[in-house]
């Protein structure tokens, strides 16, 4: 059974920085993407940053613009860890924060995600 684990959420004071991970593990196929999502209870889920994990573009990234700049997503083939670190935190990146995995080829935040993991919650305050 495919599962995927976050960890590393946490409450920061604003501008501070948090790394989340995300380890997966039962995997039977090799991933294709990998990417990180948030959502705010009420609000639609974000496509924060998504990295190819094999093929041409493997290692290749890409980032939602909100967070460009701030956040750095990367993975670990040896130990199927995908990492997400983020800095210069913002109130409005208080949400709960999940990584996600797709097999097929091509990767967007519009593709179809094949699983999932439970989320892990940030929390930006003074």
């Amino acid at each position: 059974q495919v599962q995927l684990a976050e960890s590393g959420g946490g409450s920061v004071q604003p501008g501070g920085s948090l790394t989340l991970s995300c380890v997966a593990s039962g995997l039977i196929y090799s991933s294709g993407c990998m990417a990180w999502f948030r959502q705010v209870p009420g609000n639609e889920r974000e496509g924060l940053a998504a990295i190819y994990t094999r093929g041409p573009f493997d290692g290749g990234s890409f980032y939602a613009d909100s967070v460009k700049g701030r956040f750095t997503v990367s993975h670990d083939n040896a130990t199927n860890t995908l990492s997400l670190q983020m800095k210069d935190l913002k109130p409005e990146d208080a949400a709960k924060y999940y990584c996600a995995l797709r097999y097929g080829v091509g990767c967007s935040f519009q593709s179809s995600f094949d699983e999932w993991g439970q989320g892990t919650q940030v929390t930006v305050s003074s």
